[in-house]
């Protein structure tokens, strides 16, 4: 492991980390051809007609008790990348962390870091460009860590929370390497793609020499709702995220990390689980419509529990039919991650389609793009065990890839960045 050499102040060094990148998104707001883009962003304005959207001037704060793109609603468009770290020198980690911080805290207001066109012909652009004058769009971007971060490259082993370990193998997976792992994940979402896709492609850049893309995914069509959001399909026609987590009660209870963690600086965290499901979309356009809403014990367009009429229904696990049998199917979906049926367990769920093409069948390659939140990863492997060895669903799906990542707490203000307690 390397790290600071003797006589190395972490303070005088991150006084000059933080400064630098903080200089550097300052040029950004000042620089030709910027400005009429940072006025928008400050002024909720429009920006250019690149960002023509209603949302374009809507921004979302960044500094707070909890990161951004957790309890936020869920916007339209998702840039899921995950990084592995190929620096051994916790120093040269800090700096990465830092200049993130600094650059995120930008980019989520509508502004670059550095400027897109120097003056000088030999000068390299600090900002890729892509997304001027298109405002804020509502992005967001969140942070975590893998548990490969504590095997004590960078001293951060004493600091490993007890509850975050790689997931265990389940039955419905069929994981692939190009999809697994990794060090540090970063979830870019917006109202526009382009705009989710700049802030990204600029982390990785700064990042070139500290850390490597292992694997992303780019969602569209958010498929789970907030409290204010009317609730969205899933690429097999269904609404998703019927019975999500909405109000602060239940985020307290079932999303943010307590004061009594082993580890305080989770404190105001979570977990993120990520997983690429991969559907059978032909398979499943070919089942009747019975089947499927027996797949997922509700109806396709109304999305009602098959025990009701309406969409936010209780469904009703005992209710039964003519017939005797369940008028809900124990081994539906909804039977199966109903917190009814789980001791109350929940999960917050905030998954995007995916399309990739075709794969080398000539099959479309989509689906789910599934992201949860909760406080402890327990709470997702408890289910996806119960859902992997019985759910209906898994005749339909393959999980193709994987991986479970701290997400600490907010940035308090300026000077602040990701995992700054874990460098003390």
């Amino acid at each position: 492991m390397s790290g600071p050499k003797p006589g190395f102040s972490r303070r005088a060094f991150f006084g000059g980390a933080v400064a630098s990148a903080a200089a550097g998104a300052a040029i950004g707001v000042t620089a030709t051809g910027l400005s009429e883009q940072a006025a928008n962003a400050q002024a909720g304005g429009q920006g250019s007609a690149a960002g023509t959207s209603t949302a374009a001037g809507e921004t979302y704060p960044f500094y707070g008790e909890h990161q951004a793109g957790i309890q936020t609603p869920p916007q339209d468009h998702l840039v899921f990348m995950v990084f592995d770290v190929t620096t051994t020198s916790a120093t040269e980690l800090q700096v990465m962390l830092a200049k993130w911080s600094a650059a995120i805290a930008q980019y989520t207001q509508g502004l670059a870091v550095g400027t897109v066109e120097p003056e000088r012909e030999l000068a390299v652009p600090g900002d890729t460009g892509e997304a001027a004058g298109m405002g804020a769009n509502q992005l967001t971007v969140t942070v975590g860590f893998a548990p490969s971060m504590f095997d004590g490259r960078f001293g951060w082993a004493k600091y490993k929370p007890a509850v975050l370990n790689d997931l265990p193998a389940f039955a419905s997976d069929a994981l692939t390497p190009e999809f697994t792992g990794g060090d540090i994940c970063v979830q870019a979402c917006a109202s526009d793609p382009q705009v989710a896709y700049h802030a990204i492609r600029n982390l990785a850049r700064m990042a070139r020499t500290t850390a490597t893309t292992r694997w992303t995914v780019q969602g569209f069509g958010r498929a789970s709702r907030s409290a204010d959001q009317a609730t969205p399909r899933n690429l097999m026609g269904f609404k998703d995220g019927t019975r999500n987590i909405v109000g602060d009660d239940e985020f307290a209870q079932q999303v943010w990390v307590g004061a009594d963690s082993d580890q305080q600086w989770m404190t105001g965290g979570t977990y993120l689980v990520a997983r690429k499901i991969h559907m059978l979309i032909e398979t499943w356009d070919t089942d009747y419509i019975g089947d499927q809403h027996a797949v997922f014990g509700r109806t396709k367009m109304e999305g009602a529990p098959l025990s009701g009429a309406a969409e936010f229904d209780t469904p009703d696990f005992a209710a039964t039919g003519a017939d005797g049998k369940s008028v809900i199917p124990a081994n539906s979906h909804v039977a199966l991650a109903a917190h009814e049926n789980n001791g109350g367990t929940k999960i917050l769920r905030r998954g995007y389609n995916f399309t990739d093409g075709i794969d080398s069948v000539g099959r479309l390659d989509a689906g789910l793009m599934f992201i949860s939140f909760q406080h402890d990863p327990a709470q997702f492997i408890a289910l996806q065990q119960k859902l992997g060895s019985m759910d209906r669903l898994n005749e339909y799906i393959r999980h193709v890839g994987s991986g479970v990542f701290a997400v600490p707490p907010g940035l308090a203000a300026a000077g602040d960045y990701y995992g700054k307690a874990l460098f003390a």
